[in-house]
């Protein structure tokens, strides 16, 4: 048990804080949604009937997209761009998806390489492709959920004040939605990029994440290996 906590600690630390911070984003959340029914002379809601709720799942997915987004640009970015120095990125010279050798498929697979990696064919293709698919699928489906959540808490939102309902393609065209969108979305692609520059230049001794603290700025941490 003690071996399986210490090879997965770094997956099980961040599972930590997302169940903690979930946590407390439902409880903060549903004292300020019955905090807004109250002013609004409605009754509350109870916890269960909260988490339930569009407002709950519209605040949630909004933060999912916008997440899985950043990553599923990173991922196929850094296929074909490359940053000099950074940590981030392969060395210039190595872009594209790679030959075969390099990637140990099919035949170049070795012994202990995932059977798809192995297979050949349209399972090898698939498998070398599936952490883009899946992140992509995930922020579709978040999209889409946020969509779906944010329509309904407008249109509550709009009763309470005696306006006209909308429909979900007016809601994905509104001003509203694109606000609260790309707030998300320039955030973490401001993040992403800052990450890519910095680690260039500066350095966080004994994390994957930056060089070795004696390489040069000019070369990656591939290059250095």
């Amino acid at each position: 048990m003690r071996r399986a906590i210490r090879d997965n600690g770094l997956s099980l630390f961040f599972l930590a804080l997302f169940l903690l911070a979930l946590a407390g984003q439902s409880v903060a959340g549903f004292f300020r949604t019955n905090s807004d029914l109250t002013d609004h002379g409605l009754p509350p809601l109870g916890f269960g009937a909260y988490l339930a709720s569009p407002d709950f799942l519209v605040d949630v997915a909004e933060n999912w997209q916008s997440e899985f987004l950043q990553f599923f640009l990173f991922i196929a970015a850094t296929i074909w761009f490359v940053q000099r120095g950074s940590p981030e990125s392969k060395k210039p010279g190595d872009e594209g998806v790679g030959s075969d050798a390099d990637q140990l498929v099919g035949r170049h697979a070795r012994q202990d390489s995932p059977r798809w990696a192995r297979a050949g064919g349209w399972r090898t293709v698939l498998y070398g492709n599936s952490l883009l698919i899946v992140m992509g699928a995930v922020f579709v489906f978040s999209w889409l959920a946020q969509s779906i959540a944010g329509v309904v808490v407008m249109n509550e939102e709009n009763a309470m004040h005696g306006t006209a309902a909308m429909t979900w393609l007016d809601y994905v065209g509104s001003a509203d939605f694109w606000d609260r969108t790309l707030q998300n979305w320039q955030s973490e692609f401001l993040a992403v990029g800052a990450m890519v520059a910095f680690s260039i230049y500066l350095r966080q001794r004994g994390s994957s994440e930056s060089k070795p603290v004696g390489v040069p700025h000019h070369v990656s941490s591939v290059e250095s290996d």
